[in-house]
């Protein structure tokens, strides 16, 4: 009983004498660069995400930003492909039902990104375009 005892002892002594760095204003914040989502179903349109999933970290400035690429089954025909930027559709794409290369729509779709982003920055800043958007 007594060992009980002086363990409690020892864990409330050991626990009051360690600084508590979370209870000051003193916390690190950790910043997350941008939000890539992926609703891809076909082998078409997981390649085109794993290539601009490897472009889009290489993208600065991407905090507050939220891009997401979405396929849709077109019967007897593809897939729809459509990137979204903050709600935005700014890049559609078409794949049939045979494999095809996916590298130059990739790269279509990351400087059309790269252009929306600019915009949106720029609308940001303007005074005169804040509220009309595009």
């Amino acid at each position: 009983m007594s060992k009980y005892i002086c363990l409690c002892i020892m864990v409330t002594l050991s626990l009051l004498s360690t600084p508590m760095s979370y209870a000051t204003n003193e916390v690190e914040e950790v910043e997350i660069g941008g939000l890539l989502l992926d609703n891809t179903k076909s082998r078409s349109g997981h390649d085109f995400y794993f290539q601009f999933s490897q472009l889009w970290r290489d993208i600065p400035n991407t905090q507050g930003i939220n891009a997401q690429l979405i396929e849709q089954i077109v019967p007897m025909a593809g897939t729809k492909l459509s990137l979204l930027l903050n709600g935005r559709i700014i890049y559609v794409t078409y794949f049939g039902r045979r494999q095809s290369p996916v590298k130059d729509k990739v790269e279509q779709a990351i400087f059309i990104l790269i252009d929306a982003m600019a915009e949106t920055q720029y609308n940001q800043n303007s005074i005169d375009m804040a509220g009309s958007g595009w």
